[in-house]
């Protein structure tokens, strides 16, 4: 039974129902599940969208863009992984909707051009990624998700000039961030991760690896920075919005980790890979390279979409599944 018959005494258990939706797909460094109680900071935000009646909604700074490397991805547009990742954002939204029929929404902040330059994507196949989003959202009745990017806070002004100016004034000093990486394991872990994507989506160096590694070190702290300045840009155009993110997050954080697919690696996006249907429906994400060996690639709308297991063939354990 929908619950906004409940008196206005009731909204926080509400908002409890809510992310109780959300719980079962949190992304966490954490070694076991926590209540609802445990996270305040979205009890808080949601429980302010109950009272009032109103859509619940949720920021979700990601969907960059694809990996510039081609052995790990099977182009420079979405594919069957972020289709797979849409349509769980917005079946969650209809979860909610089930339990709060003012429902929730989601606003997905697409932010590749904010560090297209560090991640060596040209912002032409960025904003052809972004723009696809959009297509797949509306041609798929996703009612419930929108897409935000830099576009639609800066205009027609050239990426450089935009990058420069969310840095310069929402960006933490360099200063600052390497002592926070020191002294945080949090914020330790964020930038070896990033680091070793970079150096993974790294196709073309001609140098030590060594050498790369010390790059992709530096070009780190650049991600990061420009990530906390696109995040603090979204809370001012998205204020008391429930911040979601892919990366994974410590119970009771501001920030709340979202597993988009069922994967047991923590890291894994469908913009960092190929998605590959197995032959009992479930699907696995893998670099491209891999997954040509273990099936035969399909092809929708003109363009390359997944792979399809061959039944002799043996995929590893890192499935995922349609919500």
């Amino acid at each position: 039974m929908p619950l906004t018959t409940a008196p206005d005494t009731l909204p926080t258990s509400i908002a409890t129902a809510i992310l109780n939706l959300l719980l079962p797909h949190h992304r966490t460094t954490g070694p076991a599940p926590a209540p609802a109680q445990a996270f305040p900071h979205q009890l808080r935000r949601i429980t302010a969208f109950v009272r009032d009646n109103a859509p619940v909604v949720f920021t979700l700074p990601g969907f960059p863009c694809k990996s510039p490397n081609p052995a790990k991805v099977l182009g420079h547009l979405p594919d069957q992984g972020e289709r797979l990742s849409l349509t769980f954002l917005n079946t969650l939204c209809s979860e909610i909707e089930r339990i709060y029929p003012p429902g929730a929404r989601v606003i997905i902040c697409s932010d590749g051009h904010v560090f297209g330059d560090l991640i060596g994507v040209p912002d032409d196949h960025i904003d052809a990624y972004a723009d696809d989003l959009r297509i797949q959202i509306g041609r798929m009745g996703l009612h419930s998700l929108s897409v935000f990017d830099l576009r639609d806070v800066l205009g027609d002004l050239p990426h450089d000039t935009k990058r420069t100016r969310i840095h310069e004034r929402y960006a933490p000093t360099l200063e600052a961030l390497r002592a926070e990486i020191r002294a945080d394991d949090q914020a330790l872990a964020l930038y070896r991760g990033i680091t070793r994507f970079l150096v993974e989506d790294t196709a073309d160096w001609t140098g030590t690896r060594s050498a790369l590694q010390r790059a992709c070190r530096q070009r780190a702290y650049g991600v990061i920075q420009r990530s906390r300045a696109w995040g603090t840009l979204i809370a001012e155009h998205h204020p008391g919005a429930v911040r979601l993110s892919i990366h994974p997050q410590p119970v009771g954080a501001p920030k709340f980790g979202l597993r988009l697919l069922d994967a047991p690696d923590a890291w894994t996006t469908p913009w960092h890979s190929a998605p590959v249907r197995r032959s009992d429906g479930t699907w696995a994400l893998m670099p491209r390279a891999e997954a040509a060996r273990m099936g035969r690639l399909v092809r929708q709308g003109g363009r390359d979409s997944h792979f399809e297991q061959d039944r002799a063939a043996c995929l590893p354990e890192l499935s995922v599944r349609l919500p």
